[in-house]
């Protein structure tokens, strides 16, 4: 399934990755915590609103749950508990990488292809997970939702990422899971793929993206078939 026009031979000089739900399959831990956090505090998390939070940055979280709970809401305590929930689970189970993701690294890496994480998560929470799964290859770069002003789907923290490369725009392709990723790396003038998690994308969504494709072991196959690398 592709959405965005015919099969084309495309300059690629980076890949930036978003983590939860992409990479990593933390998105349904992550409601399940939020879930679990709001409801200790007599709050109900609705399946819509969970969905709404996904790829959002934690003051974008805050303004949602504010807005559509209560206005004094107290998050802090709500996001604390939440790190909580999601920390006792992946000290005991781990981190699960997603299909594909660890022969997609490899390709990359082996191509000179340059990666960066750019996730809205907190730095910290990014970090500790990034270390947890222990993934043989590495990235070039880290970008977090706490280091940029505004969160996805503005594209702040995918042309900070392409900066600290000292990669152009358009010679970057952006994986995403989220549709707020995905409206975040066409505004950037990236070239957006998306894989789906949870939430399938809309139409308006889907217009948007160079591919939809239903894990990162097409991503590969895509880039192998229509990427002409060109290393930074």
């Amino acid at each position: 399934m592709s959405g965005g026009g015919q099969p084309m031979t495309f300059s690629l000089s980076a890949v930036l990755f978003d983590m939860d739900g992409l990479m990593f399959d933390t998105e349904p831990l992550a409601l399940v915590a939020w879930r679990q956090a709001l409801a200790e505090r007599g709050y109900t998390l609705t399946d819509e609103l969970g969905l709404e939070m996904l790829g959002r940055t934690t003051e974008d979280t805050r303004l949602i749950l504010r807005q559509a709970l209560a206005a004094d809401l107290p998050f802090e305590a709500l996001f604390q508990r939440k790190k909580e929930i999601v920390g006792e689970h992946v000290a005991q189970d781990g981190v699960s990488a997603k299909p594909g993701l660890v022969e997609l690294l490899a390709w990359l890496s082996g191509r000179h292809v340059a990666t960066a994480v750019a996730s809205s998560a907190r730095r910290d929470d990014v970090s500790a997970k990034l270390a947890r799964a222990a993934l043989p290859h590495g990235f070039d770069a880290l970008i977090t939702g706490d280091q940029v002003q505004n969160g996805k789907p503005a594209p702040d923290i995918f042309l900070a990422a392409a900066r600290q490369l000292g990669v152009a725009a358009p010679a970057c392709v952006v994986l995403e899971d989220s549709e707020a990723g995905i409206q975040a790396a066409y505004a950037a003038g990236m070239r957006p793929v998306m894989v789906p998690d949870l939430k399938p994308p809309s139409p308006q969504t889907a217009r948007l993206a160079f591919r939809v494709l239903p894990s990162l072991r097409e991503v590969k196959v895509m880039l192998e078939e229509e990427a002409e690398v060109t290393p930074r």
